[in-house]
């Protein structure tokens, strides 16, 4: 019956990396007998219960209404492709048309694994597709910004993995160009889909724990990456700690103020002879301030000897509430010699925040088939790339650093004839943009490149 929803409970199982498999409980007499799915495509829309039965499962409701399934591309066959290519796959309502990889027989295996009917080694040819409605950008980090640019002149909607670029000119030029092509543009910051990150985002916001005053968070990897991926990626701050940066925002809902950061190195000690100072450090602290003096305090290190360490801590005025780290199981041995947990914890990332991973492909899925608004905004992206840049600066200059100091910074071309600010493009947040004039802020800066606009020489003069 056209227009006519019906209800469902839909149990969303997943046991490995890569894959995702659904089981659906159907309670309509329209349904297909013997638990088939129906021809008819589904609305998705992710229970408000936090966190679900358990941490390998995701509960959704769901509706079936008749509507055109939503086509998607994914850009990219590397280890997060493929977690976005199966989750997209197996979401009622949404139909993986193509992917794309440079290596065109990546690009081919995972069409031949997930049944999807193109593939391609070019990613504007997804992009440009016109069967395409939306598109998952898991490409390289500085492929993001041209890639989301090219899609929003199309008319295609985009997930894109953080950063949405490595520059922040080049970041608000994306952002600008979502916006005026009226497509949504949703960030992979996926911590912010994890059940026990939820959980405290639930407490916080239920007021459990009574008014957030600090909260803590702690990321350690197992080990730390190799020289190449570290060189040009903008340091501790920008390629790991921006995950953490932004979770004290997300968890305490303000925009902050400023930030102290320190930075030192213990384990890689080949690194020092790297040109960034913040590519130096391979283990760091800060502290972020909020309005009405609440604080968030990160540690990060890239190292750690007893596997993935990813914790969260608020305190508040009534209580406190915590997540500890998570393991393969929750298997226990008792020994005369030893008590504690059968398993290490998760050693990689992927398998760490897998349901994470799965969970905001869904929440972008149901914004494109109900067209509802993105969890995780372009905005959101940019500030926590603001963060990370602030970070760096507090390391290296020793001082608080506010994070409207970032957004002044003020871009000239050599002869100092044309210049430009970020801070008053729509992209930035009220609180970070300038107090001063542009005038002002153009006069005081001259000719001269700031000490960290080496981070952004993607500026082109004409804008």
């Amino acid at each position: 019956m056209t227009g006519t929803r019906h209800a469902i409970s839909a149990l969303l199982l997943y046991s490995s990396l890569l894959t995702t498999t659904a089981f659906f409980s159907f309670q309509s007499s329209s349904f297909h007998k013997h638990g088939l799915l129906p021809s008819k495509s589904i609305r998705l829309k992710l229970l408000p219960g936090y966190p679900p039965p358990s941490f390998t499962s995701l509960v959704l409701a769901a509706a079936i209404e008749e509507t055109t399934p939503v086509r998607v591309g994914v850009i990219g066959c590397g280890r997060i492709g493929m977690v976005h290519l199966g989750a997209c796959s197996k979401v009622p309502g949404v139909k993986v048309m193509a992917v794309s990889n440079p290596t065109i027989s990546k690009a081919e295996k995972a069409a031949k694994e997930f049944n999807v009917p193109k593939f391609t080694s070019s990613a504007d040819e997804v992009i440009t597709d016109p069967d395409i409605d939306a598109v998952w950008i898991c490409s390289p980090s500085n492929k993001h910004a041209e890639q989301i640019k090219l899609a929003a002149a199309n008319g295609k909607h985009v997930f894109c993995e953080k950063p949405i670029a490595t520059s922040l000119p080049e970041t608000v030029e994306a952002i600008n160009a979502c916006n005026i092509a009226g497509v949504k543009l949703m960030i992979g910051l996926q911590r912010r889909f994890d059940p026990n990150f939820l959980r405290v985002k639930k407490a916080i916001d239920n007021s459990e724990v009574g008014e957030a005053i600090v909260v803590k968070v702690c990321s350690r990897d197992p080990a730390p990456p190799p020289i190449e991926y570290v060189k040009g990626g903008g340091g501790i701050f920008c390629d790991m700690a921006v995950h953490d940066l932004d979770m004290t925002r997300f968890l305490i809902g303000q925009d902050p103020i400023e930030i102290l950061a320190v930075g030192s190195t213990h384990i890689d000690k080949s690194i020092l002879a790297l040109d960034e100072p913040s590519e130096r450090y391979d283990t760091a602290c800060a502290i972020v301030r909020f309005p009405n003096g609440k604080q968030g305090i990160i540690d990060v290190c890239r190292q750690s000897s007893y596997g993935y360490d990813q914790r969260a801590e608020v305190l508040g005025t009534k209580g406190m509430i915590l997540t500890e780290n998570m393991y393969p199981s929750t298997a226990k041995i008792f020994k005369t010699d030893f008590t504690g947990n059968a398993d290490m914890p998760y050693d990689f990332f992927l398998e760490r925040y897998n349901e994470a991973y799965v969970r905001e492909t869904i929440a972008f899925c149901e914004c494109l088939v109900n067209n509802g608004d993105v969890p995780c905004t372009g905005q959101d992206g940019l500030i926590a790339l603001v963060m990370s840049i602030a970070a760096g600066m507090s390391a290296e200059e020793n001082r608080w650093v506010k994070f409207s100091e970032v957004i002044e910074k003020v871009f000239c071309d050599e002869a100092g004839n044309s210049c430009m600010t970020l801070g008053f493009s729509d992209a930035i947040p009220e609180g970070f943009k300038p107090t001063k004039k542009i005038e002002d802020l153009i006069k005081e800066s001259g000719p001269k490149e700031s000490k960290f606009g080496r981070l952004w020489k993607s500026l082109v003069a004409a804008n």
